[in-house]
């Protein structure tokens, strides 16, 4: 059986983790505090889930979900990412991650970042981070369905993205390919696509609003009026 191995397992992390379970995936589960401090968490998920440390989800993950605040992004390990898929859900928040210099001039972007500490050796891929958690919970859909959602995802290597698109499905979404890792802004807080395709009304106050499905279209569009 396949595994999602998840550094950080907070509302983002513990949304895929649910969701990953409900798909027939194992899960091993990890934050920056230990595992004892997961043990509600895995209880709740039952026994497809565990908790280790990063390292060890890392390890264990045919896929890894790296979702933790951007300025903890040099805790994440390397050695046992080499070779894997890294699906990075992080955004900059200044205020929270500090100034970046490199973020702020635009030189980079923040999945970047992750992928200079990684190395070559692992693959990231930015998905997930452009939709609120209580929004992504509720918006998985059979594989087809007419209401399907989608979710940009970008990457600099093609089979990293067809692979991070494999396990999105299985989790109930379609995916559109944003570009590289250097496209991802267009994704990223204060753009259109930030948030507001996955409310029923698609307001910058989207958090306030239940629910509503996004299609390629309405992704692509609002990817499409991102401006720097």
């Amino acid at each position: 059986m396949a595994t999602l191995g998840l550094i950080g397992s907070g509302n983002i992390g513990s949304t895929l983790a649910r969701l990953a379970v409900d798909s027939g995936l194992d899960v091993v589960l990890s934050n920056s505090r230990g595992p004892e401090t997961l043990a509600d968490l895995v209880a709740e998920l039952g026994p497809r889930a565990r908790a280790g440390t990063p390292a060890e989800a890392a390890a264990a993950g045919d896929w890894v979900v790296v979702t933790i605040p951007l300025k903890a992004f040099a805790q994440v390990p390397r050695e046992p990412l080499a070779g894997k898929t890294v699906i990075d859900t992080g955004n900059y928040y200044p205020q929270r991650d500090g100034q970046i210099a490199e973020l702020d001039s635009g030189e980079r972007t923040d999945s970047e970042l992750l992928q200079g500490h990684l190395g070559g050796g692992a693959h990231v891929v930015k998905a997930f981070n452009n939709i609120f958690f209580q929004h992504l919970a509720a918006l998985p859909r059979p594989a087809g369905a007419a209401d399907r959602t989608v979710l940009p995802i970008a990457g600099d290597d093609a089979g990293a993205k067809k692979h991070a698109a494999e396990l999105i499905g299985l989790l109930g979404f379609d995916t559109l390919d944003a570009g590289p890792l250097a496209e991802g802004w267009r994704f990223q807080p204060g753009a259109a696509a930030y948030g507001m395709p996955y409310a029923a009304k698609p307001v910058p106050n989207f958090m306030a609003e239940p629910a509503g499905p996004a299609s390629a279209a309405d992704v692509q569009a609002a990817l499409a009026a991102a401006q720097r």
